[in-house]
C-alpha cells in the first residue's frame, strides 16, 4: 500500500466515514491514478477537472460520478490539503461567478 493511499484511509477513518465509503473513494483515486498513469499528488486541478468531464461525456450513472467527485474531493482537500476551487460548494461557485461579471 503507497504512503497517500494509507495516509487517505486514516484520514477517513479519523473522518468518521464507513467501510464501505472509504472503499468507494479510494477506487475513486485509484481510477484517477490508472487514467492518468501518475501518482494522484503529481496531478493538477486542471487534469482533474478534465477526468471529471471525460466521466461526464462517458455517460457514467449519476451515483458513479457523484462518489467519484466526492472521493477526490476528499483526497485532495483532506490528505493533500489543496484549497482548490473545483471542489468548492454551491456558494464558491456563484461567488466565482459574480466576481467574473
Amino acid at each position: 500500500m503507497s504512503p497517500l493511499r494509507a495516509r487517505m484511509i486514516e484520514d477517513m477513518s479519523l473522518a468518521g466515514l464507513a467501510g464501505g465509503t472509504q472503499k468507494i473513494y479510494a477506487q475513486a483515486v485509484y481510477r484517477l491514478t490508472a487514467h492518468y498513469r501518475r501518482a494522484p499528488d503529481q496531478l493538477s486541478e486542471d487534469e482533474v477537472r478534465r477526468y471529471l468531464l471525460d466521466l461526464r461525456e462517458r455517460g457514467v450513472a449519476r451515483g458513479t460520478f457523484k462518489t467519484s467527485q466526492y472521493g477526490l474531493q476528499f483526497f485532495y482537500r483532506h490528505t493533500l490539503g489543496q484549497d482548490w476551487g473545483l471542489f468548492g460548494g454551491k456558494k464558491d461557485r456563484l461567488a466565482a461567478a459574480e466576481a467574473a461579471a
